[in-house]
Order: C-alpha cells, then structure tokens, then sequence
C-alpha cells in the first residue's frame, strides 16, 4: 500500500452511527430481513442495539426508539415478513438435519427469542413428519463426530465411555445415546426403521 492510500484514510473522519428514526430502522430491519431469516425478538435486539448506539452518540430518546421498533415489528408480521412460527419450524429442520438433539435445539431457538410453545409445536410438528426424530438425530451426531460404529481410528470398547459423553454432552438421553454408540455396525443403525 502507497502512502497516499494510508494518508488518505487515516484523514477520514470516522462517521458515527446514524441517528435511529423510525424510516432508518426500518431500512435496517427490512435489510437484515433480507440477509437472515430471524425471530422477531431476535429482531427487536438488533434493533435495539442500533438505538443504544444512537442513544449514546445522538442523545436520542430510547423509549422512541423502543416504541419505532414496536410498530416495525408489529408492522412486518402484519405483512409476513416476520413469522415465528415458520421461523422455529424452518430451524427446527436444519439443526435436526446437522444432528442436533432436542435439548440442543430448544436452548438455541430460546437464545433467538422464542416462546416454549412455539418451540414445541415446531418440534411437534417435526415429529410428525419424521419417524424416530431423536435417534436420526444421534445417528447423523455420530456419524459427523465420527464415533461408534462410524469410528475409523482406534478400538470402539476403548472409546466407548468417551463416545457415551460426547452423544450426552450434545444433549441426547442416555437410552438414545447407548442405542448409537453400541449398534454393530453403522449399516444395522441405518437400515433399522
């Protein structure tokens, strides 16, 4: 780099955070819609941070702001850009489909925001639609951790207890975790119904 390039941009003055009004946090949220499927508490946050900042660089009230991101959020649901229902059972798939347990995927969908029942009507709503949620689950967690019956390297018996606790620490119950870890073979915990 040129020193005309550094100059250049060390005599940039830093540009602050923009002053939250209702249109820009607005931009904000149907920009951050467009990037990431989210939960409209998970929205409210972002949103919210955004008004901290304006508060602490523009003086800015926060209840105004609070009450911006309310209207928002009532305001995208009302359209069906914001939906937590679809959005816990979209998510609800993906971390089935990568292995995660029940208990895994109940605390993350909480971290994002979401109500108890939202979260068990989406599970529901899995365990409908999939024979044997749980054990697919620990089946694909194996197999991606590569423990069990899908360990390449090193004595199953030996590992045993180490793969037990890696299934537990995921979130499994011991009963789906032993079922896993003791089957034979990966092709008997696959053809098994």
């Amino acid at each position: 780099m040129d020193d005309t390039a550094s100059n250049k941009q060390a005599g940039r003055k830093r540009k602050g955070p923009r002053k939250a009004t209702a249109k820009s946090l607005e931009n904000a949220a149907a920009f951050y819609l467009q990037r990431f499927a989210t939960s409209a508490e998970n929205l409210r946050r972002v949103l919210m941070r955004r008004v901290e900042r304006s508060v602490r660089h523009h003086g800015t009230e926060r209840d105004e702001g609070a009450a911006f991101i309310d209207d928002i959020i009532a305001k995208f649901e009302r359209l069906g850009y914001l939906n937590d229902t679809a959005y816990a059972e979209m998510r609800v798939r993906g971390l089935r489909g990568r292995g995660q347990s029940r208990r895994a995927i109940n605390a993350l969908l909480r971290q994002k925001g979401l109500d108890t029942d939202t979260i068990d009507a989406a599970l529901a709503a899995y365990a409908e639609e999939n024979e044997e949620p749980e054990r697919t689950a620990a089946i694909t967690a194996a197999r991606k951790r590569r423990i069990g019956p899908y360990r390449t390297r090193g004595g199953r018996k030996e590992n045993r207890e180490k793969d037990l606790a890696t299934l537990a620490r995921a979130g499994f119950s011991y009963g789906v975790a032993l079922e896993v870890i003791d089957a034979e073979s990966a092709d008997d915990l696959e053809d098994r119904p």
